[in-house]
Order: structure tokens, then sequence, then C-alpha cells
């Protein structure tokens, strides 16, 4: 068997109120993260995870194949990374990084 690994980013967010719908947008699925980062080699896919207990607390899970597709990406799209954090940047009241992790598992 082989031994896979993927790269996975981690970040907590709290949204402002009256900015959900706005938020879901984009960060959700097909939202406006994930279509920046579907331009990338390596981009695997995004979850948006939801609190259930505190509304407005999110967490986003990136997976990249590796450590070296999320560098490479982070170089290549920095400007339109940079724009689209400045227009997401009203809808949170908080952002911060929770890790960045090597995932290992056996198919």
């Amino acid at each position: 068997m082989k031994r896979t690994r993927q790269y996975v980013y981690l970040w907590a967010l709290r949204i402002k109120p009256g900015c959900r719908r706005r938020f879901l947008k984009a960060y959700g699925p097909g939202g406006d993260w994930v279509r920046l980062f579907r331009k990338a080699r390596g981009y695997l896919r995004t979850e948006l995870l939801h609190d259930r207990r505190q509304r407005d607390r999110f967490v986003t899970i990136d997976y990249w194949r590796d450590r070296a597709s999320h560098l490479a990406f982070q170089r290549r799209y920095a400007r339109e990374f940079a724009a689209l954090d400045r227009r997401c940047a009203g809808l949170t009241t908080s952002e911060r990084p929770l890790g960045q992790f090597e995932l290992r598992y056996r198919p």
C-alpha cells in the first residue's frame, strides 16, 4: 500500500452580524475563495465547518496535494489573494490561523 500525504491549512473565523449570507457566498463551496484556489495546481478542496454552539464561528480547512503546491499558489496568486482578502475583510470580526498540518493516511 502506498502512503499518501496532503497538506492541510486551517483558519478560524468569526463573522460580523448581518454578514452571514455574504460570508457563505465568499467562503462556502464554490465561493470566491474556492474559485481562486481552483486556479492552482495541487489544490484539492476546502471544507467550511460551522460551530453548532457559537453561530458566528466557522473554520475553513483547505486541502492541498502538498506544501509545495500551496507555496506555489501563494507566490503566483499573491495579488488576487490580497484583493480578495481585502474584499472579505468586512465580513469578519476576527480571523486567525489554527495551523498547518500534514494529513497522512493509507488508502
